[in-house]
């Protein structure tokens, strides 16, 4: 009986897709660092990669408060983004 090969070889791919986050992770800190530059939404989707991804729980902390400034700046924004329940009745 022989050992089962792998159907693919999954080193390269998976070296890949890391360098592929690594990517995004370090752009992410780009904007984030540089927020005066960029817009709400760049701002808001590098911060939502860093808390989902961030290396350090500070960094995805850090990043988790950003994103509630970022909310308590434009209140309407989150009630725009919900339906609205009492109207569809």
């Amino acid at each position: 009986m022989t050992v089962p090969m792998p159907f693919r070889k999954t080193r390269h791919r998976d070296e890949a897709r890391q360098d592929w986050i690594e990517e995004r992770l370090r752009e992410a800190r780009i904007v984030v660092a540089d927020v005066v530059h960029h817009s709400d939404h760049m701002v808001r989707l590098a911060c939502k990669v860093l808390v989902r991804h961030g290396q350090t729980p500070e960094e995805r902390e850090d990043a988790r408060l950003l994103l509630v400034v970022l909310d308590a700046k434009s209140p309407g924004r989150v009630d725009r983004a919900q339906p609205d329940r009492e109207g569809s009745r």
